[in-house]
């Protein structure tokens, strides 16, 4: 069974950074595109950033993109955030997904999710 388990969440003050990272198994982690996703309470699960399977390209949402870093080492079956300039409105769950198709921001498009890392950014 695909397991995808985050870690690295926690408290943080505005301009700080944090870096969070996705352990997988059971999976042939070399072969799909992964992606961070968030939920902030109250609102929507939402799209973060995306990286495709060889770790060749990468696509942000607006809202961190010059901020946030995406990235995977295959070898370790391990996908990351890094988070800078942290502000209040980055506060959420994070969850990390596993797609067949690259750079969908589409939630139903991701076929196994970990159980996610809670970040709050205080001001």
């Amino acid at each position: 069974q695909v397991r995808l388990v985050e870690s690295g969440g926690g408290l943080v003050q505005t301009g700080d950074s944090l870096t969070l990272s996705c352990n997988a198994s059971a999976i042939t982690f070399n072969l799909y595109p992964m992606a961070w996703f968030r939920q902030a309470p109250g609102k929507e699960r939402a799209f973060v950033a995306s990286i495709r399977a060889n770790g060749a390209a990468t696509i942000y949402s607006e809202s961190v993109k010059g901020r946030f870093i995406i990235s995977r080492d295959n070898l370790k079956k391990s996908l990351y955030l890094q988070m800078n300039s942290l502000n209040t409105e980055d506060t959420a769950v994070y969850y990390c997904a596993a797609s067949r198709q690259f750079g969908t921001q589409n939630g139903r498009d991701y076929w196994s999710w970990g159980q996610g890392t809670q970040v709050n950014v205080s001001s």
